[in-house]
């Protein structure tokens, strides 16, 4: 009895797994490969980090035309830590 019991619990979180899996393909995308969607991602992430970079190097300029710091730029313009 105690088999039958248990051969039900896992065919009941079978099913659960199961049914998770089909809604995070719903969401996900069925046909999508994975691979080009991280590889898409990391392109993205390499665009950005490249803007970053170039406003960084512009900010360092702005701040030595002004004789202040980056720093004061960033409070200037209302910029924190994360942008």
């Amino acid at each position: 009895m105690h088999a039958r019991t248990s051969a039900k619990a896992q065919q009941a979180r079978i099913e659960a797994l199961q049914a998770e899996i089909n809604e995070l393909q719903k969401i996900l995308g069925e046909d999508d490969n994975a691979e080009q969607i991280v590889s898409h991602h990391i392109k993205l992430l390499h665009r950005y980090n490249e803007a970053k970079d170039a406003t960084q190097i512009l900010i360092g300029k702005l701040a030595t035309y002004r004789q202040t710091t980056i720093r004061q730029i960033h409070n200037d313009y209302g910029l924190t830590d994360e942008d």
